[in-house]
């Protein structure tokens, strides 16, 4: 099955359809909100650069070098693509203690060539959301875009939300805010190939899509990069959302927290090691502090050993893990095998 002509299989472009409103109710977007379902977080953010490059062609024609501002913690598919589609990357240094963007910096570095300003809930690296509000404020004064990349937090922090924990607004109640990414396939639980992308306003979704009229073989239009739309994927992801429910979200939600509070407090418990920046989920990034003590990548090494795989991480040379429901049943172990490869190495 292929999504690329809805005409063709229905009961397909049904399952997108739900997919899409799910994930919009899920962002508090307004009514007006609209969206489109991609091949996965890259193919996401891809649209977007391509999308607001476009629409800058289209409100801003005497752009003729357009730029996007975003923080050096900014996925590394937002440079791939400006690689593809032209567009200049302006960034924006980090606070070293909190990981956050230089609000000031990223104010002067906003230019007549900017088309686009980019926000992550979360930032991968360190797993901390950018400030997201102060950003929004700063994207209206200049009459610019927001777009917020949740490919990895967007389906993971509305339930953290909904479970108590503390989390500054990020979503489409900011009003500055104007798209959203968003992974079926990461916090989703759905088989990997799926992802959304939001829009607040259905006259920049159109900036997204491709037509093309003179074409002997017919009207060609696609929504996204792809020409085939895998229907395996959307129909997956439609299956796992509709079998999760709010109740299994919160459930795993609630687990996959867990493992990071204990993890986190194992972690504030060596006093060789510190966490870096605030991390507001299940991301958690560490370095060491007394390098000479413990080097953080031997301790990689070392938990690698005993059969957990952390990231090796640069600027600063740290630990990236990424916690999932499935660690809940062995959080004890990871904590206790944190503490015995600490003293190995």
């Amino acid at each position: 099955s292929n999504a690329l002509d809805p005409t063709a299989f229905p009961s397909l472009r049904k399952m997108e359809v739900e997919v899409v409103s799910m994930t919009l109710s899920m962002l508090h977007a307004p009514k007006t909100a609209c969206g489109v379902m991609t091949s996965g977080g890259t193919e996401s953010i891809l649209c977007a650069v391509k999308a607001y490059r476009d629409r800058a062609r289209s409100l801003w024609p005497h752009i003729k070098q357009p730029e996007m501002v975003l923080a050096k913690s900014a996925h590394v598919a937002f440079e791939k693509g400006a690689h593809y589609f032209g567009v200049k990357c302006v960034w924006v240094s980090l606070d070293e203690k909190t990981q956050n963007p230089n609000l000031e910096e990223l104010k002067s570095k906003i230019t007549k060539n900017c088309v686009l300003i980019v926000a992550s809930a979360v930032q991968y690296p360190a797993g901390t959301m950018d400030p997201i509000t102060q950003i929004s404020d700063i994207a209206m004064q200049n009459g610019l875009p927001l777009h917020v990349d949740g490919c990895i937090g967007g389906f993971m922090l509305p339930w953290v939300e909904k479970l108590g924990y503390e989390v500054p607004l990020w979503d489409f109640r900011v009003e500055g805010v104007t798209s959203i990414s968003a992974d079926c396939h990461k916090y989703g639980y759905a088989p990997k190939g799926a992802s959304v992308i939001a829009w607040r306003n259905p006259d920049d979704r159109l900036h997204q899509f491709h037509a093309f009229a003179g074409w002997p073989g017919g009207y060609y239009a696609s929504p996204s990069l792809l020409g085939t739309r895998a229907g395996g994927a959307i129909a997956a992801a439609w299956a796992s959302l509709n079998a999760m429910g709010e109740n299994g979200y919160l459930d795993q939600a609630k687990k996959a927290m867990q493992v990071s509070e204990d993890f986190k407090a194992a972690i504030n418990a060596v006093p060789e090691l510190q966490i870096v920046g605030s991390p507001c989920m299940t991301i958690v990034c560490f370095k060491s502090i007394k390098p000479k003590s413990v080097n953080a990548f031997a301790l990689g090494d070392a938990m690698q050993k005993k059969g957990w795989k952390m990231s090796r991480q640069q600027n600063p040379d740290s630990l990236h893990v990424t916690l999932m429901p499935v660690h809940y049943p062995a959080r004890k172990k990871l904590v206790s095998d944190l503490k015995e490869a600490v003293e190995i190495v």
